[in-house]
């Protein structure tokens, strides 16, 4: 039995028939056929009830008349006096008088009482039958909650190909019998109702035993609604908890058995339950977790879709593999409780590994970048239907992404008062590999890497040097770092400090305010504007002097586009997200073209250009980004009493943009745009020139890939050849191979019969973690060889750690390769495991 009102998804569950509209005269003509009956059967009712009230009166009568002749003999009375006496006292006259007219007949003994019960016995039967009777006349058609809203499903691929993200509703194919394979209904009968083929709709039997639980556990822990219940639920009423809502179930209940098939019944409650994931339907849960239509469905598979009804958002295999799982072997006990499948082919069952064939739980940092690029499918496809888009998004660098800029936030944010940040790759071309559009997508949607406009600060000096260059200057112009005075405004240096005679390298390099305000006057504030339209901004841009040191308001994404397109040249650089849009048809709904040849910037000031950003890297405020072995340019940016900080740092392949502050505008404490954001340009580049020139992705245990076989090094012996030869001779257990089913100590440790094994890189968790390891561990053979003090480990072929890291099982450690640091990076990204809310 189930409870009493399983989670259920939004409207837009299948009915008896999508396609066809309800035959609402027909439904009509039931209700009001059934009404009439109810009427004509509590008429006969009340009838009965007010006779066997009457009844009930006369014999109390007859039985007092008895009792009193038997009384006679003894007082010497005959039965008429003993009547004449009873008379009188009941009236109040003397016996032997004559009867008074003007006293209304005297009513007999008995009577009274027994109207008074008959009321009491009937006044609650009959409001109840008013009341199912109110019920049954406002019963909606069959199929009325069956609202197709049209939305289709949206699966979103990387780069590469891969899939890592679906949006929208999955419908399948509605279910024949044919279709149906028996173990999915074995498995949902076993689990959800087990006297389905013998009760009338409603399982009487069911609901006393769940109220006798729910008395006994102090709470409502188990339902008494029957599959029938929930068909009709489904497709005609709504979850409200309420005792009008389940009276209406109970007679539609008995409605839908006395028209349809037990067949029917279930066939129709497997088209509209929802299974989670976006997938309404068996077939539409088969195709979205399996990649396989219902029909083909395994036995574990099969048992695994019935356990997901119950409370499908939460045990959705993409989103908690292990719950599905644990809830699976639940079926499969009630299976073989109920005689579908023996206690042998159950085990069998438990131990066949289930593979999810679909991307998993939309990572929650993706949303940001699917939220931007939602509204661009529609207009590029201009159509609904199941579409899949393949996008320009590197799952590798998105990863690594989401990665170093938590760990900037978790490690120095609170201690500077950074709430929040963004960040935004683009290639050369223009495509967005990357996107950070907040700290945490479930606390908020709001995108701060598109939809905020924020003051760039010294960032806006880029256009200005860029105007400069264009007007003839060149990086030795030399300009004086002085007082300046321009109007009512006097900008100061941050330091306090004056230089002198600068060249403007130098002046960029060190983002010399006075030097700054000097070339927007030589040049002109609109010439700057004019600059800045030319690269791709946008927003509205005040013409005022203190524009060139960032007193407009701009997004990350425009002003990262602005310096893309000086590193490729272009004016603009055109941004993209969408490589391509393929619909059912074999052809695309949308391909993106070849760029039209567009205006090109002046290759001597594009030059210059990138020098300069380089001398901000290489000797000036943005000296934390450097790499050893790598060539970096950039430029900080911070904005007045230090709310924005920002830092934009290209590389020959990437343009990199990253802001932080916080959504109220507060200030931090003395945030630099040459630290933090700096800092996380830093950490960036550093890996992902690792991560593209590897071109493979990352080990996956959601996705079922493989992890990169390690290539272990021979440790460096110091030991003596005699030494060497000992210890040859008498070999340490600790070297050999270890192998078999382990238990688990933590996440990071298993023990082979009293061998303890630590897994290389891996710092172990304990608690629920190491339980859901132990259950996954279960019956399956891992083979560890040492790595030193550690080990790597692996099971059916795959490295152990990496699919602990990747599930946020544990946290890497200190010694940790790069490719275990990726899977956390993953499982940070993900919020999964032990870095979910």
């Amino acid at each position: 039995m189930t409870g009493d009102a399983p989670e259920r998804a939004p409207a837009g569950g299948q009915g008896p028939d999508p396609g066809a509209a309800p035959d609402t005269r027909a439904a009509a003509r039931a209700v009001l056929g059934a009404a009439a009956l109810l009427a004509r059967q509590l008429g006969v009712l009340l009838a009965g009830l007010g006779l066997g009230a009457v009844r009930l009166g006369r014999s109390g009568l007859a039985g007092a008349r008895a009792r009193l002749r038997r009384a006679a003999p003894a007082t010497g009375a005959t039965p008429e006096a003993t009547t004449a006496a009873m008379s009188a006292a009941t009236t109040g006259a003397t016996p032997g008088s004559a009867p008074d007219p003007a006293r209304p007949r005297a009513r007999r003994f008995g009577r009274r009482p027994a109207l008074v019960a008959g009321a009491a016995l009937l006044l609650p039967l009959l409001l109840l039958g008013i009341y199912v009777l109110a019920a049954l006349v406002t019963l909606p058609p069959l199929g009325s909650a069956a609202v197709d809203t049209g939305q289709r499903a949206l699966t979103v691929e990387a780069d590469d190909g891969r899939p890592f993200a679906t949006r929208g509703s999955y419908r399948g194919q509605r279910l024949t019998g044919a279709d149906l394979p028996p173990h999915l209904a074995q498995a949902i009968v076993a689990i959800e109702d087990r006297r389905f083929y013998s009760h009338w709709g409603i399982d009487l039997r069911g609901l006393a035993r769940a109220a006798w639980r729910n008395a006994l556990g102090g709470g409502v822990r188990e339902g008494g609604s029957t599959i029938t219940q929930q068909y009709v639920r489904l497709i005609a009423l709504n979850q409200e908890k309420t005792l009008w809502r389940k009276t209406q179930e109970a007679l539609l209940a008995l409605r839908v058995e006395a028209t349809m098939s037990k067949d029917e019944i279930l066939l129709g409650y497997l088209d509209a339950a929802y299974f989670g994931a976006g997938a309404y339907g068996a077939d539409a849960a088969a195709r979205r977790y399996f990649g396989k239509p219902a029909k083909a469905l395994t036995l574990p598979e099969a048992a695994m879709l019935a356990g997901l009804v119950r409370a499908p958002s939460q045990l959705a295999p993409t989103r908690n593999l292990g719950g599905a799982k644990e809830r699976a072997d639940v079926v499969l006990q009630a299976m073989v409780e109920t005689g579908a499948i023996t206690q042998a082919e159950a085990d069998a069952a438990r131990r066949e590994s289930v593979r999810l064939r679909t991307p998993p739980e939309t990572p929650p940092g993706t949303n940001y970048f699917l939220d931007m690029i939602a509204g661009d499918v529609k207009r590029l496809a201009g159509t609904d239907g199941d579409m899949t888009v393949r996008t320009t998004l590197n799952l590798d660098l998105q990863s690594l992404a989401e990665g170093v800029v938590a760990r900037r936030l978790d490690k120095d944010g609170a201690r500077r008062k950074v709430g929040q940040a963004a960040m935004v790759v683009l290639s050369k071309e223009g495509a967005i590999l990357a996107m950070v559009g907040g700290r945490d997508y479930e606390d908020s949607q709001f995108n701060r890497a598109t939809q905020a406009k924020r003051q760039p600060g010294s960032l806006f000096k880029m256009l200005a040097y860029l105007t400069a260059y264009e007007r003839g200057m060149t990086p030795e112009t030399t300009f004086v770092d002085r007082p300046v005075r321009i109007g009512d405004w006097e900008p100061e240096n941050d330091d306090g400090r004056y230089r002198g005679s600068v060249p403007l390298r130098t002046a960029f390099a060190l983002s010399i305010n006075t030097v700054a305000a000097q070339i927007g006057q030589e040049v002109g504030i609109p010439a700057v504007i004019a600059t800045a339209r030319k690269l791709g901004i946008q927003s509205e841009l005040p013409n005022v002097p203190s524009l060139v040191l960032g007193s407009g308001a701009v997004s990350l994404l425009e002003i990262t586009r602005a310096f893309g397109s000086v590193l490729a040249g272009r004016a603009p650089l055109q941004t993209y997200a969408i490589h391509a849009i393929r619909g059912g048809a074999p052809q695309p709904l949308y391909a993106r073209p070849e760029p039209p040849a567009g205006p090109s910037l002046a290759a001597e000031p594009r030059a210059m250009m990138l020098d300069s950003l380089q001398a901000v890297v290489e000797s000036g405020t943005g000296r934390a980004a450097r790499v050893p072995g790598q060539i970096v340019g950039g430029k900080t940016g911070t904005s007045q009493d230090f709310r924005d900080a920002w830092f934009v740092g290209v590389t020959p392949e990437m343009t990199v943009g990253v802001w932080v502050g916080n959504d109220d505008d507060s200030p931090m404490s003395r945030m630099f745009g040459g630290e933090m954001p700096a800092g996380i340009v830093h950490d960036f580049i550093q890996r992902a020139s690792a991560q593209l020139a590897k071109g493979r992705p990352r080990p996956s245990a959601a996705r079922g890939e493989p992890a990169p076989a390690a290539s272990p090094q021979a440790p460096v012996s110091t030991q003596t050849p005699a030494a060497q030869t000992s210890a040859a001779q008498a070999p340490d257990p600790a070297a050999a191979e270890a192998r078999g089913v382990p238990s688990v100590v933590d996440t990071g440790t298993l023990s082979f019969r009293g061998r303890v094994v630590r897994l290389l890189g891996v710092d172990g968790q304990g608690g629920h973690l190491a339980r859901q390891l132990a259950r996954y561990l279960r019956r399956r053979e891992v083979v560890c060889t040492p790595e030193g003090a550690a080990a790597r480990c692996r099971i059916e072929g795959e490295d152990l750690a990496a699919l602990i890291l990747a599930a946020g099982g544990a946290r890497a450690a200190e010694d940790a390769p790069a490719d275990l640091l990726a899977a956390e990076e993953q499982a940070r990204a993900e919020r999964v495991g032990l870095w979910g809310r």
